[in-house]
């Protein structure tokens, strides 16, 4: 995993949530970690991962708003995406 896609694990599950993170790079870790991103329609997009699945809505303007950060932190998780499951084992978790 590259070091720029850690530290947006890393990013993702600080407390508080930051508010300059961008949707590009997080839709690219995403798919990094291996999830299917489908767009559904409009903004609205499915994602998959490890056999959870989440509706995104991807944001107008190029940042994550607080709320987002909190809903892709809260699917990463479920997903078994953490910032602990990386540091463990130095690479992508199954």
């Amino acid at each position: 995993m590259s070091r720029h896609h850690t530290q947006l694990i890393r990013a993702l599950f600080h407390d508080p949530p930051p508010h300059n993170l961008h949707w590009r790079d997080v839709e690219s870790l995403l798919r990094h970690v291996g999830a299917n991103v489908e767009p559904i329609s409009g903004a609205r997009m499915r994602v998959t991962l490890n056999r959870m699945e989440e509706i995104l809505h991807r944001p107008h303007g190029d940042e994550v708003d607080r709320q987002s950060v909190l809903r892709v932190r809260a699917f990463l998780g479920r997903a078994g995406v953490t910032p602990a499951a990386f540091e463990h084992t130095g690479e992508s978790p199954p």
